[in-house]
């Protein structure tokens, strides 16, 4: 039995991208944090109300800050993915959601969480629950940070999911976006998180599960 769930808005509220920043601030430079931020917020705010797309808004985001990661070594990283989920993602994890995922890994499935998120910060979320990670593998050439050989992209993710697993289906999926629709198409039991409005339109249409009232722990 499989399962995979997405990471972000589904697992938790909290972004792998900020726990990146607030690393970088607290123990490199908070000069170079606080001028990121700055270029960031118009953006979001700009993403908020519908003008640019939030998907799209994200995977800019994360690509953005890679090189706030000066000298980078793969200690380093793993530090920063750590600080990134007990700094950020846990402290806004939903914990009715993880619930789910507990029952399941109780009943003997595999867990993956599948994300766009830098696969490091997406495995270090994965072992406070015992999954593994499917996120966007980094490499580091000359103390930078860059993804191999880019980000999965939204709609890449369910693509390279299946690669990665190698099935065809899974036993169930969990997702809150119009990104993780082809995961949950492929789902026995398919559960819309939060849904944005497309991936409700889906749900609805389809006859998923939505859950939602979800409180963040």
């Amino acid at each position: 039995m499989i399962v995979v769930s997405d990471l972000v808005g589904t697992l938790t509220t909290g972004s792998p991208t900020l726990g990146l920043v607030s690393w970088a601030r607290h123990n490199q430079s908070a000069l170079r944090a606080n001028f990121f931020l700055a270029r960031l917020l118009p953006r979001y705010f700009l993403a908020r109300i519908g003008l640019i797309d939030m998907r799209k808004f994200g995977e800019w985001s994360m690509i953005a800050s890679l090189p706030l990661i000066k000298n980078a070594t793969e200690e380093m990283v793993r530090e920063m993915a750590l600080w990134s989920v007990d700094k950020v993602m846990w402290p806004k994890r939903r914990p009715d959601v993880l619930g789910r995922l507990a029952r399941h890994k109780e009943q003997g499935a595999d867990l993956y969480i599948a994300s766009s998120a830098l696969e490091p910060a997406v495995a270090a979320l994965g072992e406070r629950i015992g999954a593994a990670a499917i996120g966007s593998p980094i490499e580091i050439i000359d103390g930078r940070l860059r993804f191999v050989p880019k980000m999965i992209e939204g709609s890449r993710k369910g693509e390279e999911v299946f690669k990665r697993l190698k099935v065809d289906r899974v036993s169930a999926a969990y997702g809150d976006t119009w990104a993780d629709i082809p995961i949950l198409e492929r789902a026995d039991h398919p559960v819309a998180v939060y849904p944005d409005a497309k991936l409700r339109a889906a749900a609805v249409e389809h006859g998923w599960e939505i859950l939602e009232n979800t409180t963040a722990g």
